[in-house]
């Protein structure tokens, strides 16, 4: 669509996203971006999600980023609402996630006078964004919102910030064309440097990849394990990055990140030669910096990302390689080597995560989660979208779930709390034929109820599981261990969620032991809409690794 018939600013707009191929937006409407939500009310090719607060919805967008591959798009209105979305943002530049952020802004008039909810959206977005920007004139319309889309798909992807001046958007008589569809660049491997990796794979005893992160699809994951399997190449996943690779490979070593396999830690700390593909080996992923030094001296590293700036910025890094994650996949795959002998380290490392990941009895706690999650792998089914904000509930999820599926885990490497129920919004509208599954704790859970509401309006199929300690249990767990019999701030005294989820039209459950758990589990597997199980856990049970408030208290 490169025509230039005349039409207002915000109908371009709307065409603009529509031509880059946006399908789905996500909202809470504002009177500075009237216009646009009236042009996107009149443009079928686009699903209007309305939300109830806007983080939820830039959450929604991050994870509907995360699913596709293409940016997640969120419109909120100036000030407190953009202020409110800035959550996702940051998350969506820590997770390596695609997405637009429009703000509704004020009257070009009323620039720098702080005027009612005025924000210097550049200036104010500008460090947790790839690019933030205002659209001041109308007929630049198509050139910002292309850039932005290949902003946010190049490269890293990540999230770009671009502010409507209200009266903008009210414009009238624009004749800009809008502008084709942008390409996502796609740069093959350079044929040298793959030769040398694989020299240097051929001399290594010991090789370990960490995988998963930007500009990983399902092409990548297919050929990647093609590639690793051939060779017997233990693989690792990078922090809440499980679903890189099929958990049924006969190479997939388990994941990174809080309470991984002690054995697996063992392996990566032993290896000569990491092979890191797509991952930033951030803090999570390697401990704080100390599994893998920047400097992993008796360690060679050569890591594979399609962002040039990424490569040798905290890793020394001795074979730098930038390319296309599916490119780089799919040439390592078809690359003929008779020189390579096949490691059997790789099937040695998936028999120990298999056992690792095997639930068994952890305490007599009258709820055991362990024992929780066996019954949530006999029923669920294994390509179940996993949603789950921040907390130590998530570690049962992270070390017992396979994540079968791709896409299959929608968890913020960020850490940020409250991100489980609208990703899960995001993944049932997405995928209305998948189980979606928001794990929340008590904490996690309260900080983006209200978009219950949002499943409720669009009638969208989740199971929501609610784990109840009336704790914010990972910051008790760090005070136990830093000031030992001290707990501060934090209790929760908490509603009772299985009455909230009733609330909103859903089913409900609430669970104290196992029996009543797998009961729940049952019925609302056989059930349709919005599914709530309201866990009561003992403050005792913390880690899914085996730690336990009594159990810092003695270290």
């Amino acid at each position: 669509m490169t025509t230039s018939a005349t039409r207002s600013a915000s109908r371009l707009l709307i065409d603009c996203l529509v031509e880059q191929g946006c399908d789905r937006v996500f909202t809470v409407p504002g009177e500075s971006f009237l216009p646009a939500l009236d042009a996107l009310a009149e443009t079928d090719a686009i699903d209007t999600v309305t939300c109830r607060q806007e983080g939820g919805v830039t959450f929604m967008a991050c994870a509907d980023g995360a699913m596709t591959g293409r940016p997640g798009v969120a419109f909120v209105t100036r000030g407190p609402g953009a202020t409110n979305a800035s959550i996702g943002v940051h998350v969506a530049m820590q997770d390596s996630q695609p997405m637009i952020l429009f703000v509704g802004d004020v009257d070009r008039r009323m620039k720098d006078r702080e005027g009612f909810q005025e924000v210097d959206f550049p200036a104010f977005f500008g460090p947790i964004a790839k690019w933030a920007a205002k659209i001041d004139h109308a007929d630049r319309i198509p050139e910002y919102v292309a850039r932005a889309w290949s902003t946010a798909i190049s490269g890293r992807p990540g999230p770009v910030v671009l502010a409507l001046p209200e009266d903008m958007l009210h414009e009238e008589d624009v004749t800009a064309p809008v502008r084709p569809a942008v390409t996502k660049p796609a740069q093959a491997p350079c044929p040298d440097a793959m030769a040398t990796m694989m020299r240097m794979i051929g001399d290594a005893a010991s090789p370990v990849a960490i995988v998963g992160g930007a500009g990983w699809n399902e092409r990548t994951r297919h050929y990647f394990t093609e590639f690793a399997e051939r060779i017997g190449l233990p693989v690792a996943t990078a922090f809440r990055r499980q679903d890189a690779i099929s958990p049924s490979s006969s190479v997939y070593a388990g994941n990174l990140g809080y309470g991984p396999n002690p054995k697996l830690t063992s392996r990566v700390k032993d290896a000569d030669l990491l092979i890191v593909v797509g991952a930033r080996m951030g803090e999570a992923t390697t401990d704080g910096y100390a599994l893998v030094t920047p400097d992993h001296p008796d360690q060679a590293l050569v890591h594979i990302h399609p962002d040039p700036n990424e490569l040798g910025r905290v890793y020394r890094t001795d074979l730098p390689i930038c390319a296309d994650m599916p490119e780089f996949a799919e040439c390592a795959a078809l690359w003929e080597d008779e020189d390579i002998i096949a490691f059997d380290a790789g099937p040695t490392a998936h028999a120990e995560w298999l056992e690792w990941n095997t639930p068994r009895e952890e305490a007599q706690f009258t709820l055991d989660l362990a024992l929780a999650m066996r019954k949530a792998r006999e029923l669920l089914p294994l390509d179940s979208i996993i949603c789950n904000g921040a907390g130590n509930f998530a570690g049962w999820w992270h070390r017992y779930w396979p994540y079968a599926g791709y896409p299959s885990q929608l968890a913020p490497t960020a850490g940020a709390m409250g991100y489980g129920v609208p990703a899960a919004v995001a993944a049932a509208r997405r995928f209305p034929d998948r189980t979606v599954v928001a794990a929340a704790g008590d904490g996690d859970f309260l900080m983006n109820a209200q978009e219950l509401a949002t499943a409720a309006q669009y009638n969208l199929d989740v199971l929501v599981i609610v784990f109840d300690n009336s704790t914010y249990g990972t910051i008790r767990m760090h005070q136990e261990r830093e000031y030992p019999g001290r707990e501060a701030s934090t209790h929760l005294v908490n509603p009772d969620f299985a009455l909230m989820a009733q609330s909103y039209g859903g089913w409900c459950q609430r669970a104290e032991t196992n029996a009543e758990f797998d009961a729940a589990l049952e019925e609302a597997m056989s059930r349709k809409g919005i599914r709530l199980i309201h866990c009561i856990t003992d403050i005792e049970q913390l880690s899914a690794a085996g730690a336990t408030v009594s159990g810092l208290r003695e270290r």
